[in-house]
């Protein structure tokens, strides 16, 4: 009798800024193995990792910091196993943050972390917070775990910052608020990642984790 495959094992990172219930419920709902951990030995035998987070950058990389992670996810995103970011999740995979001052991220995506801007002939609330579309850059969606999301679909927003990446061959969406036309989204070799929150935005957004599960064979 043929043994049975072992499911393969997603880890949510947990460094104690992050939404990582809901982020769960939603990869179990597609059916994803998941765990949320901030061990290093169980991440580095993941078989993917999501990054979530919600809270400053700083404090982020702070955190990482004093678990010893920082490393462990830079050698992960390194393996070329699939790595996923969710909000701040994503901005940590940045260079650098001008919250705060100046802080270093992960560095895995050249680039920069930016403040919104709200102008007097455009004022808006920072932060930004509830539904905006994403619409298409000039990367195809086609081979990511977009592909099937209709453009122009409406995400849910929580942010007051936003990434500037370096190199625009890795922007995958772009989102409109106010004056600022920003990437919420990033996709690069086996990095996948979104400003907004695919677990927040209804049946759409948690299909994207469906998505991302299929494209890398975790499901």
């Amino acid at each position: 009798m043929q043994a049975l495959e072992m499911k393969k094992k997603v880890v949510i990172i947990d460094y104690d800024l992050g939404n990582l219930f809901s982020v769960k419920l939603a990869c179990e709902s597609v059916g994803l193995n998941v765990e949320i951990s901030g061990d290093k030995k169980i991440i580095k035998n993941a078989d993917a990792v999501i990054l979530p987070g919600v809270g400053s950058f700083g404090d982020a990389m702070n955190n990482l910091k004093q678990l010893d992670l920082i490393s462990s996810l830079q050698d992960f995103a390194l393996s070329g196993k699939p790595l996923m970011g969710v909000c701040l999740g994503m901005q940590l995979l940045f260079t650098s943050s001008e919250e705060f001052g100046n802080t270093q991220g992960l560095n895995l995506i050249s680039g920069e972390i930016r403040k919104l801007r709200s102008t007097i002939d455009s004022p808006v609330k920072v932060p930004q917070i509830g539904w905006n579309t994403i619409t298409s850059s000039k990367v195809p969606w086609l081979q990511t775990p977009l592909k099937n999301t209709p453009a122009n679909s409406y995400m849910y927003f929580v942010h007051s910052f936003y990434a500037a990446p370096v190199n625009d061959a890795v922007t995958l969406t772009i989102t409109k608020y106010g004056d600022n036309e920003y990437c919420s989204a990033i996709f690069k070799d086996n990095i996948f990642a979104t400003q907004f929150h695919p677990e927040k935005s209804t049946e759409t957004g948690v299909k994207i984790y469906k998505e991302w599960a299929l494209m890398n064979n975790l499901i």
